[in-house]
């Protein structure tokens, strides 16, 4: 049987229900999310039901990790599909507060991590991952769980919240979850309904190369090599724009000098189909 699930979008009405989960000793965990689900989304839920006797989920477009000429406005949203979704996966408090709700003034407080967010999406889109880091740490304020999932489909945000929550000794574990894929190996993304069909085609070269780079690391092939291959392999797509195609140390993102048996690598890839960018990676060891 399908448990009640509360929609909840104040903060104050928040607190309150967190306020009684605290005092019957529940376990709390969060499951961040800026909406539009799917099935990545909910496998996140999964794994925090299997941890957390309370799980909550939060829908917020957040317009502080958007850029002047990004998305904000056309980020797909579908709140009563979202509600159906969240209900049926098992969360019990969804969190949906509006813009005015979680910014009711323009804010001065701004959370910075340095250093894993200068490469990657955080080179190509500035000020990102301190929206982020800051909205995060705003919702860690506001539900004070003991758990958060994140997908691992954004690595690097992944790394940053991780970073942030060591640095402040916040009291909250953050959980990375596995990468969900379409049957033919397309990373779930919201984003994904903006593609055309053509572009959905060609958007599998990401997963493809990826899976060719780990079989080259196996082969031992310079990493150098590995990165031109796989630019070339996206290249011969018409319609794909390359950002950017990296092979870094996980989860600190510095440059790999040489192979070290056992350190783990992140082969991250950013490319735009139109006006639609699209992101991807593999995490692996040597």
């Amino acid at each position: 049987m399908i448990q009640t699930m509360q929609q909840i979008s104040t903060i104050a009405e928040m607190r309150v229900h967190i306020k009684e989960a605290r005092r019957l000793g529940k376990t709390i965990g969060i499951v961040p999310t800026m909406g539009f689900l799917h099935q990545g989304h909910l496998s996140l839920v999964k794994a925090a039901r299997e941890k957390c006797d309370l799980v909550v989920m939060s829908i917020f477009v957040n317009p502080l990790q958007f850029g002047p000429n990004e998305d904000f406005e056309r980020y797909p949203r579908d709140i009563e599909h979202d509600r159906q979704m969240a209900q049926s996966a098992g969360v019990d408090l969804l969190f949906t507060p509006e813009v005015s709700e979680m910014y009711p003034k323009p804010i001065l407080t701004n959370i910075s991590v340095s250093n894993v967010t200068e490469q990657l999406c955080g080179k190509s889109r500035p000020g990102h991952f301190d929206g982020v880091a800051t909205v995060v740490t705003k919702l860690f304020q506001i539900v004070q769980p003991d758990f958060a999932f994140f997908g691992q489909k954004d690595a690097q945000q992944v790394a940053v919240v991780t970073q942030m929550t060591y640095d402040l000794s916040m009291p909250v574990q953050i959980v990375p979850c596995p990468i969900v894929r379409e049957e033919d190996g397309l990373a779930m993304s919201s984003r994904n309904v903006y593609l055309t069909a053509e572009q959905r085609k060609e958007a599998l070269v990401l997963s493809q190369s990826l899976k060719q780079a780990k079989s080259w690391i196996e082969e031992g092939v310079a990493l150098s090599e590995i990165r031109e291959r796989i630019i070339h392999m996206i290249d011969a797509m018409p319609l794909a724009s390359i950002d950017y195609v990296e092979l870094l140390r996980y989860p600190d993102l510095t440059p790999v000098e040489q192979r070290t048996p056992g350190e783990s690598i992140i082969i991250a890839l950013a490319v735009r189909f139109g006006h639609t960018r699209l992101i991807d990676n593999l995490i692996t060891n040597f």
